[in-house]
């Protein structure tokens, strides 16, 4: 298997214990590379654990290799959110980004199909090249995932595997859930990039965007039937482009028999900017509400 044929080397954590795979090779994609982080007692047992996926998992765990020498701390909040009794730890599964293909890999596929005009032109200038989304989401769905199934301790249903990122990377995760409810129960959008091109750009087109985005989400998006999503954004650096966007999105999901607070949290961090440091402040109550136990 892809997974298990890659380089591999446990590395201990202070608690928790991170397994490191790749680079490797996947068909149809940049290289891809995993850090995989087990919490406390896996080691210990026969416990099975849930899983959340996460992208951009260069910058979840060590300042000494993400791009801005910080992180989410995603380990430090999962053992928060789950000595809180509230969440079951999580195995987390940090997926790193292909570089400079970032965008072309996160930028969900229905986008550049439905666009047209200037911000059609404007996504195809930031992929640089064909956008590869779809087979992205299908090698997590049916090559990554099975593979974590099979290696790990796991609990495999849609209810115990979550999906979360910033930026592109939480429109990426919107857009995993709604495509692969069989898989995907619980999704964190963080900070998301609804605009799907450079703000300012986007601001003038914000009717185009925003229908594109409400003509996906009524077609696709469907009933909770059990799903759980966590929206945020802050209000300063990028963040500050978010709210009008993130209103209008709230709505699509109103519009198809989403309760806020129930089956959706859309949470505004005032003065909060777009970084990691903002998001590893508010990881912990992420976990919390999403990962509760039903």
């Amino acid at each position: 298997m892809l997974v298990a044929a890659c380089a591999s080397t446990g590395v201990p954590a202070g608690e928790g214990r991170f397994v490191e795979r790749g680079p490797f090779t996947v068909e149809g994609l940049p290289d891809q590379r995993l850090t995989i982080w087990l919490p406390p007692g896996y080691d210990d047992g026969a416990r099975r654990y849930p899983v959340l996926y996460m992208h951009d998992g260069h910058n979840l765990f060590d300042p000494a290799v993400s791009n801005f020498n910080k992180v989410w701390a995603a380990d430090k909040a999962m053992l928060e959110a789950a000595a809180s009794g509230v969440a079951e730890p999580h195995i987390i599964v940090g997926m790193w980004p292909p570089g400079e293909d970032r965008y072309r890999q996160y930028l969900p596929a229905f986008a550049p199909e439905k666009a047209e005009g200037e911000v059609a032109e404007a996504i195809a200038e930031l992929a640089g090249g064909p956008v590869v989304s779809q087979r992205y989401l299908e090698w997590i769905a049916d090559e990554l995932k099975p593979q974590i199934d099979a290696e790990f301790r796991t609990l495999t249903g849609p209810a115990d595997t979550a999906i979360a990122g910033s930026s592109m990377g939480g429109i990426m995760s919107c857009w995993a859930i709604v495509e692969r409810p069989d898989l995907f129960g619980r999704a964190a959008c963080v900070s998301s990039h609804w605009p799907l091109i450079m703000p300012e750009a986007a601001d003038a087109r914000r009717t185009e965007v925003l229908g594109i985005w409400s003509e996906y989400l009524a077609k696709n998006l469907g009933t909770p039937a059990g799903r759980r999503i966590w929206m945020d954004h802050g209000t300063a650096t990028l963040d500050a482009f978010y709210p009008p966007y993130q209103a209008a999105i709230d709505e699509d999901f109103r519009a198809e028999g989403w309760v806020e607070g129930e089956d959706f949290r859309s949470e505004q961090y005032d003065g909060a900017e777009h970084e990691e440091n903002a998001w590893a402040a508010r990881l912990p109550e992420i976990f919390t509400w999403l990962l509760a136990e039903e």
